[in-house]
């Protein structure tokens, strides 16, 4: 049979973007997070092709598309499967809760052009997985003929997809919440290099366990992934190297919400370490910690050694009692100076997550903890989150039950806007607080701070701080978007713009984009400018290399009494007396 007489199926995976306040797609010239969403569909795809799913006379073949960074055009897509005389299935794949409504807006553009359509992602699989019943806005997407996939794909999973839209008989729902797949031996999560150049140093992603054993109620993903870990095995993650070595590609982002919490770390870092000191790959990684990951010994070490520059840490607050009021129990505030610590000393950049909003803050406290972390922990880069019930989380069924106020618009749950209130703030306090506080610990005094700390290690760490300072900033002070969905060069369409919200005229839209680009021009001139300043003041300092101060200083017994770190609340006292009853039974321990 040749390839003239194969029929041709089309598998379109698209991981959408959101709308900003304007109602225009975020969409980038070169972006910074790559989704891993699509990675794994890519690589499963893959594996289906080579298995012939749909038969021996039937030539799979697959295009994706990460909206954050490349137009999506229905139409085109439309009119070149329509050509072809393809049969067709479109995905849209990784959909968060802000995700959901551009994702069902492009949905139902190929719905109504008669192809088959399928969203799956974590706001479906959060939805099936928490609430008695689907919500109105997955079941309106069914309505409109568009299909819901829930849970993961593994397994012969998108096999049946596949021949289900290859028959034209879509289901409305497939649920595979209650039998979470294996990881080992899965086919290799792959994206090909000319979807990853669109991503800033062509990062691309993979994750080596899914799964966590906490509890946090702010979270989806114990509730979509399960707290049963499942992982990769060290083959996977060696056969992943390999295949992105043959395309040039280095750097990773490993998605693990909790890589220190893999059963299979030390396993897998030590076939990293293999594949780096001994085959001579050169790779990067950027991972995801909790903040008992320096507990575990040799675990930072071989981090480092496995190629780890970046490292992203769940600090989340530095109030005991906020954390436990989300059941964050295991984030213990007489933890975080010691892990931080570990990780410069082996010459790993940390950046922290941290919640704004938690039931004991307020404007006063919030900006007081800003204070604390940026003199007395050491820490580089810290990304602010307002908290958010999303959808999937034991806080969004517990406000659902109790019929507490919250906002209706998916697109907004992206946790940087303000989906609900505050007990101890009004609406404008906690948004101000939520300002106040990207404004403060990236004030210009502690990029001073940060340069000098930077300095006193090693010039390459100073450079890498300049570079990721300059990143964040550009996006969260002129571009106005958290960094997490940044990226470089913004880029708006006029015909693209959400339902509800009507086509701007191109005599205003234009020239608006012309005045604006100018506006950013000069703003990032200038930003650079101050910034670069600061550098150059502290690169010429000759004292640069003795820099030393009270988040650099060592762990020792008196910082219980006298950083504000351990005295600010009782909370913060409580912990501190555990951690001092607890050593103290270690040694008796030990001594006996």
């Amino acid at each position: 049979m040749t390839s003239l007489t194969q029929e041709k199926f089309v598998f379109i995976m698209i991981k959408t973007t959101r709308y900003d306040a304007d109602g225009y797609p975020i969409i980038w010239m070169r972006s910074f997070i790559p989704s891993n969403s699509l990675t794994v569909l890519n690589g499963l795809a893959i594996d289906c092709r080579e298995r012939q799913v749909l038969g021996p006379h039937t030539d799979i073949q697959f295009e994706t598309y990460d909206e954050s960074n490349i137009r999506i055009r229905p139409d085109k897509i439309i009119a070149s499967i329509k050509q072809s005389g393809a049969r067709a299935l479109i995905g849209l794949v990784g959909v968060q809760s802000n995700q959901f409504d551009r994702a069902v807006d492009i949905g139902r553009q190929f719905a109504d052009a008669g192809l088959a359509v399928i969203i799956g992602g974590f706001h479906v699989s959060g939805c099936l997985a928490m609430l008695p019943e689907l919500p109105d806005e997955i079941k309106d997407a069914q309505k409109a003929g568009i299909s819901m996939f829930a849970g993961e794909a593994e397994t012969g999973r998108l096999d049946e997809v596949f021949r289900d839209a290859y028959d034209g008989c879509l289901k409305p729902l497939y649920n595979h919440m209650n039998d979470l797949p294996d990881l080992a031996g899965q086919p290799t999560p792959i994206l090909w290099r000319q979807a990853l150049e669109r991503n800033i140093d062509m990062t691309t992603s993979f994750d080596l366990g899914r799964g966590c054993p906490y509890q946090c109620s702010f979270c989806t993903i114990i509730n979509v992934q399960g707290r049963k870990s499942r992982f990769r095995s060290p083959d996977d993650v060696e056969a992943i190297i390999r295949e992105n070595a043959h395309q040039g590609v280095g750097l990773f982002f490993i998605t693990d919400d909790n890589f220190a919490r893999n059963k299979c770390w030390e396993a897998l870092l030590d076939r990293l370490i293999w594949l780096r000191e001994e085959e001579g790959f050169k790779f990067s990684l950027i991972i995801q910690v909790d903040t008992l990951c320096h507990k575990t010994p040799g675990f930072i070490k071989k981090c480092a050694r496995a190629g780890t520059k970046r490292v992203f840490i769940g600090l989340e607050n530095i109030n005991p009692d906020n954390l436990a009021s989300a059941n964050k129990r295991q984030n213990r505030i007489t933890e975080y100076r010691e892990m931080l610590l570990e990780w410069r000393k082996n010459s790993v950049i940390t950046y922290a997550g941290y919640i704004i909003g938690f039931p004991n803050d307020t404007r006063q406290s919030i900006r007081r903890d800003i204070e604390i972390i940026k003199n007395e922990l050491p820490l580089e880069f810290l990304s602010f989150f307002f908290l958010t019930p999303l959808p999937g989380s034991q806080d969004h069924k517990q406000m659902l039950d109790d019929g507490v106020y919250m906002d209706q618009d998916l697109n907004k749950y992206n946790l940087y806007n303000r989906v609900t209130h505050h007990a101890r703030m009004s609406d404008e306090e906690w948004d101000e607080a939520y300002r106040e506080a990207w404004q403060e610990f990236y004030s210009l005094d502690h990029v001073e701070t940060q340069f000098r700390r930077a300095f006193a290690h090693s010039e390459r760490r100073a450079k890498q701080i300049l570079e990721y300072l300059l990143q964040f900033k550009v996006v969260n002070d002129i571009e106005k978007v958290h960094p997490l969905e940044g990226g470089v060069i913004r880029l708006q369409y006029r015909a693209d713009r959400r339902p509800g919200f009507a086509r701007e005229s191109a005599l205003v839209f234009y020239p608006r984009q012309i005045f604006w680009l100018t506006v950013k021009i000069y703003k990032f001139a200038r930003l650079f400018w101050q910034v670069r300043k600061i550098y150059r003041k502290v690169e010429r300092d000759p004292d640069r290399k003795t820099y030393s101060d009270t988040a650099l200083s060592a762990p020792n017994a008196d910082e219980f009494v006298s950083m504000e770190i351990y005295t600010q609340t009782s909370g913060a006292a409580g912990a501190v007396e555990k951690k001092l009853r607890d050593d103290a039974r270690r040694e008796k321990f030990i001594r006996s």
